[in-house]
């Protein structure tokens, strides 16, 4: 079927030239794609839990980054529990099946808990020693003020 030229309605393609050189059609503002919510996520560690809210579409690493913020456990030594199963960094949290007020369990890396143990025992022993040589230094200061000049 045979059309007119004025029925043909003509689309205007806009450009935009990205920072790294490359010339892309513009987006458009008023799109179709949904937004996606944060995520609610209940965390047990320990005896406490922690509501967080995150993208769905993070990590399990980005989600240690966020813990470290509230639990002030560094993400190296967090091990995060998911259906069971360990759940490494680089692994999407909606890929995983990880749904709104989904719950995941933090547990503290082993080793990190016998270093930081280890640690506390050596400032222990540092922190004994000091009270120690306060009090000889003490004792010498009165001595010392017993002597006649």
């Amino acid at each position: 079927m045979p059309t007119a030229a004025g029925d043909l309605k003509e689309e205007v393609i806009e450009w935009e030239m990205r920072p790294g050189g490359m010339l892309v059609q513009r987006r458009s503002d008023n799109s179709d794609i949904p937004i996606a919510q944060n995520l609610r996520i209940r965390v047990a560690y320990d005896a406490a839990r922690y509501d967080i809210s995150i993208n769905p579409h993070a990590t399990f690493g980005e989600l240690k980054k966020v813990l470290r913020e509230e639990i002030g456990l560094e993400a190296g030594e967090q091990r995060i529990i998911w259906r069971g199963k360990e759940r490494e960094n680089g692994e999407y949290l909606d890929m995983c099946g990880v749904k709104d007020r989904s719950k995941v369990m933090l547990i503290e890396d082993p080793a990190s808990e016998e270093k930081r143990f280890i640690q506390m025992r050596k400032n222990a022993k540092i922190q004994a020693t000091y009270h120690f040589i306060n009090d000889v230094s003490i004792h010498i200061d009165k001595l010392a003020q017993q002597v006649p000049s």
